[in-house]
């Protein structure tokens, strides 16, 4: 996965890399962790945090994950509001979902906003469908729509898509 011309990345993240994906988060999440949170993602070998740069090395797009047991977890996917529109979030997210893959994940959860259409649009062409909800999860009172792709050893998770069991 190759991303565009002058950007660097999707690379794995780290300590070092906790100032900025705190700006990131600010700015594309509105604050969603604390430091303490983003600390804990960027030292804890369970977990997966790729990034993206841009020419200048800021960073402009992030995906977290855990992996639990054969489960990749997905928590967390950020792209700078001046950088959307141009595939980033795809890129980073197919990047996370394959290292969940090469570490043994065979399926992938996250919950995604119900007042998020371009973010549902983004997980849906990826394969993912809505198995269930939480009514009122998130803070301005939207659903959260749970989300799966299984993960199919072998193929490019770009074409796979899945079927609601």
């Amino acid at each position: 996965m190759q991303p565009p011309p002058g950007l660097r990345g999707p690379h794995p993240l780290g300590p070092a890399d906790l100032g900025a994906c705190l700006a990131l988060d600010r700015i594309a999440l509105k604050g969603l962790w604390t430091p303490e949170q983003w600390e804990r993602e960027l030292t804890d070998e369970s977990r997966l945090v790729l990034g993206l740069e841009d020419e200048q090395r800021d960073l402009i797009a992030l995906a977290a994950g855990w992996l639990v047991a054969d489960e990749l977890q997905i928590t967390a996917v950020a792209v700078a509001p001046h950088q959307r529109k141009r595939g980033l979030g795809s890129l980073i997210v197919k990047a996370l979902i394959q290292q969940g893959q090469l570490k043994g994940a065979v399926e992938a959860n996250l919950d995604v906003s119900s007042n998020n259409p371009a973010a549902i649009a983004l997980y849906g062409s990826l394969g993912f469908v809505t198995t269930g909800f939480r009514r009122d999860y998130y803070r301005d009172g939207s659903d959260a729509l749970l989300q799966r792709l299984k993960i199919k050893t072998g193929r490019d998770i770009h074409t796979e898509k899945t079927e609601n069991p």
